[in-house]
């Protein structure tokens, strides 16, 4: 299994952000699931990958050639692949993912967790997607999210296909019920 991770080549403003992303990392390693994610070395891409890289897990980047000095390839991945456009890097993630989930980013964050959560919508996908809340960064889209609704231009089921967790051992129990290294030893699908 593998989850392919969004969030932001720059560390933003609280230390915290970068905590909760090489955390992530690690929780993934520790789970047995592998990290896809964008490749590069800088910002919160890559503490989540140093995480997973600590904790001894599959950590594989795909970065566009036009990319590649800016974000700073990463030294120490089990894969880089390198894609001539970003429309291939985002391709190639998904394919290789068996879910989304975005960190705090900037707008190249939420083009992509909007583009898979539109395929899931649209039925080219059946991956779940999420947001891990860290520090309630995401609790202004969830609202505007939920405003969409509210005026009639997302159903409510497509806006369900879109989970919102603080924790991510939670995040990832949520994301996949039945996949065993996905899941808390503490609790089942029922306590959730």
């Amino acid at each position: 299994m593998r989850i392919c991770v969004f969030l932001g080549s720059s560390g933003g403003i609280k230390p915290s952000y970068g905590e909760a992303a090489f955390g992530f990392g690690a929780l993934l390693a520790k789970r047995g699931i592998g990290l896809v994610y964008g490749g590069g070395s800088i910002g919160l891409m890559g503490l989540v990958a140093d995480g997973a890289r600590a904790g001894g897990g599959e950590v594989i980047g795909v970065i566009p050639e036009a990319l590649r000095a800016r974000e700073q390839d990463h030294s120490d991945l089990t894969e880089l692949h390198v894609t001539r456009t970003m429309h291939e890097r985002k391709a190639l993630m998904a394919e290789m993912s068996d879910g989304f989930v975005a960190l705090p980013g900037g707008i190249g964050t939420f083009e992509e967790l909007f583009e898979v959560w539109t395929w899931s919508q649209l039925g080219y996908h059946a991956k779940p997607c999420a947001l891990l809340n860290i520090n309630g960064f995401y609790d202004a889209m969830r609202t505007f999210i939920d405003h969409v609704v509210a005026e009639g231009f997302l159903r409510p089921a497509h806006r369900d296909m879109l989970q919102v967790h603080e924790d991510p051992d939670v995040l990832l129990s949520a994301m996949f019920p039945n996949h065993p290294e996905a899941q808390l030893p503490w609790i089942g699908r029922a306590d959730l």
